[in-house]
């Protein structure tokens, strides 16, 4: 079988993106509301070995990080896992399916976060005016979609700045914890667990699946490709920057909450870092529900980005056929960006989020980013393979590359995560 590298009919994206804007990006898709919310729920199970299931997660999450990394170079395009898999597996259907799921948890996410980022403002705002939700849920997204619209470089860097503050949240928390607590320099061995008790390292394990899903975005990254500088190159250090960057700060906040704050109210707690936050700084609360309302409205801005990349590159590239498939990508000479596509995700957005309970849609949806993980992995194994048999040509030197182990070992740590992490 003739295995072809699929390719958009032409460049109309604008590559303006440097290393420093994509790993931001990334930070900003991938920081989030693992560290603000599931930090509580991973010390209710891994107690004081809290830090050390955020550890185990991003080991996990490094082999799948290594085979985007390799996949990016060989095929730098949008809509990046739906065009891996039709590479590996020659398979235009499995191609246009799991662009769909990646689409599917972009949209879901970005509807659960709308909602929050409602919440939170609607709480801001009531000492001064009573404000529908469903309203400001529109004129989010409104504002939101236009962002999104005006420009890659305009949006991303928007999207930057909030992951700045977003950060500065984080590193205060840390500086605070170090600052206030001297010692808690020395009892940081102590989260990471000194035995081989097996009912010790199970609860961290189990711990760690909860903390995988913290992780869960920097996939995202490879759906910009064709907006970045040198995309061979940039993208996969910036992918593994951001994993070593999202990695130290979730485990050193964590190792601050558990060690600065008793388990059971942080557990418990509805707002874990905001009860962290107050602990180990002098700064008011609102200070913190600030910075919840900017990382809430930052997922926003980076989801739509990248469910519309997604769309625009199943078009572009034919996954999508048709008449539909041209409309998805249409991109205006001005701005440079699929604006057909950034409405449709805007509209299909809101549509969920003023009509759904999408909580047990967004579990489902993270189980299905898990699926399309063994599903790249699968497709670079099978790259490899036939590589090696002589039925494709080999790619060269000139991108990164892992041994074949690396997509084997990222499709069975995503396997047992999906059929096991429940």
């Amino acid at each position: 079988m003739t295995v072809t590298v699929p390719k958009p009919r032409a460049t109309k994206l604008k590559r303006r993106l440097s290393l420093i804007l994509v790993v931001l990006y990334g930070l900003g898709v991938t920081i989030g509301a693992g560290i603000y919310v599931l930090i509580g729920e991973t010390a209710a199970q891994a107690g004081i070995y809290a830090p050390m299931a955020f550890g185990l997660a991003a080991m996990v999450m490094a082999f799948s990080a290594a085979t985007f990394s390799e996949f990016v170079g060989r095929l730098p395009v949008s809509a990046g896992e739906s065009a891996y898999v039709q590479f590996g597996f020659g398979s235009r259907m499995i191609a246009l399916i799991v662009g769909c799921i990646v689409m599917l948890a972009g949209i879901v996410s970005s509807a659960t976060i709308s909602l929050g980022s409602a919440g939170y403002l609607a709480a801001l705002l009531t000492p001064v005016v009573e404000v529908d939700r469903a309203w400001l849920v529109l004129l989010i997204l409104l504002f939101v979609a236009l962002i999104a619209c005006i420009g890659i470089l305009e949006s991303v860097a928007f999207a930057a700045l909030f992951t700045v503050i977003e950060i500065g949240g984080l590193i205060a928390i840390i500086a605070g914890g170090f600052l206030t607590q001297p010692d808690l320099i020395s009892q940081l061995p102590s989260v990471v667990p000194d035995t081989l008790d097996g009912e010790v390292w199970a609860t961290v394990l189990s711990a760690s699946l909860l903390a995988f899903f913290a992780f869960i975005g920097f996939e995202d990254m490879v759906n910009i490709a064709e907006e970045v500088r040198d995309p061979e190159r940039t993208m996969p250090r910036a992918i593994f920057i951001t994993l070593v960057i999202a990695t130290s700060l979730y485990f050193l906040v964590a190792a601050i909450a558990v060690l600065s704050v008793p388990l059971d109210e942080l557990a418990t707690s509805r707002a874990p870092l905001g009860l962290v936050f107050g602990a180990v700084t002098d700064l008011p609360a609102a200070v913190v529900s600030a910075i919840a309302i900017i990382a809430t409205f930052n997922g926003i801005v980076i989801q739509v980005i990248m469910a519309s990349r997604v769309l625009y590159g199943m078009g572009d590239q034919g996954t999508i056929p048709g008449r539909l498939g041209r409309i998805l990508a249409y991109v205006p000479e001005r701005t440079g960006t699929p604006v057909t596509a950034t409405a449709l995700v805007a509209i299909i957005i809101v549509i969920l989020a003023l009509n759904f309970d999408i909580s047990g849609l967004a579990t489902l949806t993270s189980q299905l980013i898990l699926a399309v993980f063994v599903m790249v992995n699968l497709a670079l194994v099978r790259v490899k393979w036939r590589e090696r048999k002589g039925s494709i040509d080999p790619v060269g030197t000139h991108i990164f590359q892992v041994p074949i182990m690396v997509p084997v070992l990222g499709a069975a740590l995503s396997f047992c995560l999906l059929v096991f992490g429940h």
